[in-house]
């Protein structure tokens, strides 16, 4: 079997979490974080729009970690993702970062804004 390391060109993936924190480009980021093409930063949550917004234009997918269980986000925020153009997923926390990984690594235009577990 050959094996081929994964290169992440324009984002960093996600290389852990845990209760309250995530481990993203060797840092450990308490609480919410968004990560995408522009960085890593800490996010304010459901009614921190502004930063989400802001990938218009720049990713495809957005997706939505919800915590340690998948939940719905409000559909408020929903419409206004997805009228600005952006397709939105919401999954658990965990499964969101394995899913932004592949994605990723496939080089596909990606971001997520994650709740910790």
């Amino acid at each position: 079997m050959r094996v081929t390391e994964v290169e992440f060109t324009d984002a960093e993936p996600i290389e852990g979490y845990g209760p309250g924190f995530f481990r993203i480009g060797g840092k450990i980021r308490q609480g919410a974080v968004l990560t995408g093409p522009a960085g890593t930063a800490t996010w304010g949550g459901y009614d921190d729009r502004a930063p989400l917004m802001a990938l218009a234009g720049q990713v495809d997918v957005l997706f939505v970690g919800t915590g340690a269980e998948i939940a719905h986000i409000p559909a408020d925020l929903r419409a206004l993702l997805e009228e600005a153009g952006l397709g939105v997923e919401t999954m658990a926390s965990p499964a969101a970062c394995r899913t932004y990984n592949v994605l990723l690594s496939e080089g596909r235009r990606v971001a997520l804004a994650m709740l910790p577990v």
